[in-house]
């Protein structure tokens, strides 16, 4: 099951583009470059924090910034939806809420990134898919309302997200969430540079991705690939593979960079969710990675995310440049939208190269800690059930190869991961199995976690 309150991230995409991004509302007068001013308010607003991660982090600890970020955001909604009731205010109003709104977009998302940071990768991964399938749901049922229920409820939509979430945060126990970060780290550049390929290739076919009264954040394609993601993870669990995403994203891209110049404009229906479906999965597998760096090495989530997400907007905004250079023939090229697709092809090959060179999402993707500033969090805590499986298999009389398949079993390994891992047949894998539980006298893998280390499970399991 997935608790309600960490889907509070599906409200705050739902506000974005209900608002800003793909929106269905007709704004009067919106002026041009509102929309770059909004995401270029966000970017400022995640450096500045990036800056002085160590000073206001974590934001937890602080309610007086989920007070700043939902005010934001609500000024920013009132001032869009009262240029509708007088349309003179058009250009003030929606410049205002463009700069309030970039500021309530940035803290919201690091404020997220906090609860995210403090989950495994399956579970970031699980709710995650689930909210983006929520946010869609949510901008579907408000493309029904009548204008006054629809100012009202998507003015709410941020406040709910702050609530869930504080109440997520309140859930998960007070020795996994974010510490101040005292640890200097050498950030992890692939990445940083897989975010940006992606984005810059986003941003190229963005002028594909809107079709009809769909925006990125509720196009078919974000739903049915987040769909596809969660019901994965839900069935396979700790089985599933999370380069099966890569291979999710990669030919959905493809696709949507040629359909359009192999069938003309015609193709639009199909490349607009092709384009952003390959996207979505490129930022769960992002948001995963991510989340992962913290989790696993304390890493702050205001320094990493700050960061990544400050580059994704920056290269989109490059793509989108390069893109309406292309469509304007600017580029000196005599087919504008062939060239604009062969450089987004090369960024989705470049970053899928990338992905593929890194064996598992636990892999370091390029960080380091600097100067010696200790071993990470999960370093520690491997050290300490290591330790633990030598005292009882000590005390157990456990063979030397009953030692080294305990230590594989404590790291959640399948009976079919060890005989692999160890290459012995899984006969034989069993067979240390079942005499490691005879000698320890135990009968499930949740007897052996608690007598390994009480603490080894997932205390939000325990709670569900």
């Amino acid at each position: 099951m997935v608790p309600f309150v960490f889907l509070g991230v599906g409200f705050y995409r739902a506000w974005i583009e209900i608002a800003f991004v793909g929106s269905f509302v007709s704004f009067p007068a919106i002026p041009f470059g509102a929309r770059e001013c909004f995401d270029g308010v966000g970017a400022i607003v995640m450096l500045i924090c990036v800056l002085l991660a160590r000073r206001i982090g974590p934001f937890y600890r602080h309610p007086s910034i989920f007070v700043l970020c939902g005010a934001c955001m609500t000024l920013a909604t009132v001032a869009l939806f009262a240029t509708m009731i007088v349309p003179s205010l058009g250009y003030t109003a929606t410049w205002l809420a463009a700069i309030v709104g970039g500021v309530g977009m940035g803290l919201i998302i690091l404020i997220w990134s906090e609860v995210f940071g403090c989950l495994s990768p399956l579970r970031v991964t699980l709710y995650y898919t689930a909210s983006i399938a929520l946010g869609a749901a949510i901008v579907y049922v408000f493309m029904g309302l009548r204008l006054p229920w629809l100012a009202c409820l998507t003015a709410l939509l941020p406040a709910v997200s702050l609530v869930l979430a504080r109440r997520s945060m309140n859930r998960i126990p007070v020795e996994k969430r974010p510490q101040p970060n005292l640890v200097n780290f050498k950030p992890p550049w692939k990445i940083f540079l897989l975010m940006a390929l992606y984005g810059f290739a986003c941003g190229i076919l963005e002028t594909r991705v809107y079709t009809d009264s769909f925006g990125p954040h509720s196009s078919p394609g974000v739903l049915v690939v987040a769909l596809v993601i969660f019901l994965s993870v839900g069935f396979r669990r700790e089985k599933f593979d999370f380069n099966s995403i890569v291979r999710i994203a990669l030919p959905l891209t493809v696709a949507a960079l040629w359909l359009v110049p192999m069938w003309g404009a015609g193709a639009t229906l199909l490349s607009g969710p092709c384009a952003i479906g390959g996207y979505t999965a490129a930022t769960v597998l992002i948001m995963a990675l991510c989340s992962n760096m913290c989790y696993r090495h304390g890493v702050s989530a205001i320094w990493l995310f700050g960061i990544e997400r400050s580059l994704r907007l920056a290269f989109m905004f490059l793509g989108r440049t390069v893109a309406n250079m292309g469509e304007h023939g600017s580029l000196g090229a005599g087919d504008g939208g062939l060239l604009i697709s062969g450089l987004s092809m090369i960024a989705v090959i470049m970053a899928t190269v990338l992905l593929l060179s890194q064996k598992n999402v636990d892999g370091q993707w390029g960080l380091s800690f600097l100067n010696g500033s200790g071993k990470s969090r999960a370093d520690k805590h491997a050290q300490q059930v290591d330790n633990r499986c030598a005292a009882l298999a000590a005390e157990y009389h456990l063979t030397a190869r009953e030692l080294e398949i305990l230590k594989l079993l404590a790291r959640h390994k399948t009976v079919g991961m060890i005989e692999r891992e160890l290459v012995i047949a899984n006969g034989t894998a069993k067979a240390h199995v079942r005499h490691i539980y005879q000698k320890l006298n135990i009968h499930s893998r949740e007897e052996l976690f608690n007598l390994l280390d009480p603490h080894q499970l997932d205390p939000l399991e325990e709670q569900e």
